[in-house]
């Protein structure tokens, strides 16, 4: 017979997990991520409807509205493989929720880098379970098309660096003095 060993022989004394906590105070997080999806589904829409599929708006400006697809992700990568990225966005939302609420992760700036990733991870997921891709609207020279929900992931990605790079490192110096 095999013995059970208790749970609590196995933790590690003197640590404590950090509880997870949605308080009323960080509704603006998920205020900010639902207005992502929004602004992300609206102007998707808007795209969509105005301009063909290939048309681009206007003609002889370097930066145009197209209408194009993607069924793969950032950059053209990963083309066709729809069912991969959305469970890799349901985890990387999951994530970013973990993160989001954890009081450990308080500074304003990486929260708030953490609710527009989290929103266009959403919006973007909507477009990938609803048509099996995503609709990419702007188009600079030289670069790939890309909507919404890419460049708040984008500005997320960046507020996230930044934050851990230099705020982190100024409330950690200021704290050893």
């Amino acid at each position: 017979m095999v013995a059970m060993e208790d749970a609590s022989a196995r933790r590690v004394p003197g640590f404590t997990p950090p509880k997870l906590a949605a308080r009323p105070r960080d509704a603006w997080f998920l205020a900010v991520a639902a207005l992502v999806v929004g602004l992300d589904q609206l102007t998707k829409w808007f795209a969509s409807g105005r301009l063909g599929l290939g048309e681009r708006w206007p003609d002889g400006w370097p930066v145009h509205f197209v209408h194009v697809t993607n069924s793969g992700a950032a950059f053209g990568i990963l083309q066709d493989s729809g069912p991969l990225l959305a469970v890799t966005s349901v985890f990387g939302m999951a994530a970013i929720l973990v993160y989001l609420f954890n009081p450990g992760f308080a500074h304003p700036l990486l929260r708030l880098g953490l609710a527009m990733m989290l929103g266009g991870a959403i919006g973007n997921l909507i477009d990938r379970v609803a048509n099996g891709e995503v609709v990419d609207f702007v188009k600079f020279p030289h670069w790939p098309a890309f909507n919404l929900a890419d460049s708040a992931i984008t500005i997320g990605v960046i507020l996230l660096v930044w934050t851990i790079t230099f705020e982190t490192g100024e409330a950690t110096s200021a704290n050893s003095s």
